[in-house]
């Protein structure tokens, strides 16, 4: 399994930023995909995931603002961040669910995402 993320940076509270994630080495498709982050110091949130039937998953924290996608043509999954707080300022990590709960994460080497003015 290789995950690229792509897509973090600075942005002020408010703003909006689309983290995108390059998968290969197993076939996409059939995996359940999904985004986590991580506060140095504290622990790792599973944010949303997506599933290879479409159906996705919002933790309580970023539902109403965040949108999970996939496009299994590319072998990329996307995480579409509105209405960024400061308190969002994390490392975003793209993940399989597999991995993420089967003790591989992180998979990737993630995307700073820093809100703040």
């Amino acid at each position: 399994v290789q995950l690229v993320e792509s897509g973090g940076g600075l942005v002020q509270p408010g703003g909006s930023l689309r983290l995108s994630c390059a998968a290969s080495g197993f076939t996409f498709s059939s995996y359940a995909m999904g985004w986590a982050r991580q506060v140095p110091g504290k622990g790792r949130e599973w944010l949303a995931g997506i599933y290879s039937d479409g159906s996705t998953y919002y933790d309580d924290s970023v539902k109403g603002r965040f949108t999970i996608s996939r496009d299994n043509a590319k072998n990329r999954v996307y995480l579409q961040m509105n209405s960024l707080k400061p308190e969002d300022t994390a490392v975003y990590y793209c993940a399989t669910v597999e991995g993420y709960y089967g003790g591989r994460f992180p998979e990737g080497q993630g995307t700073q995402v820093t809100v703040s003015s």
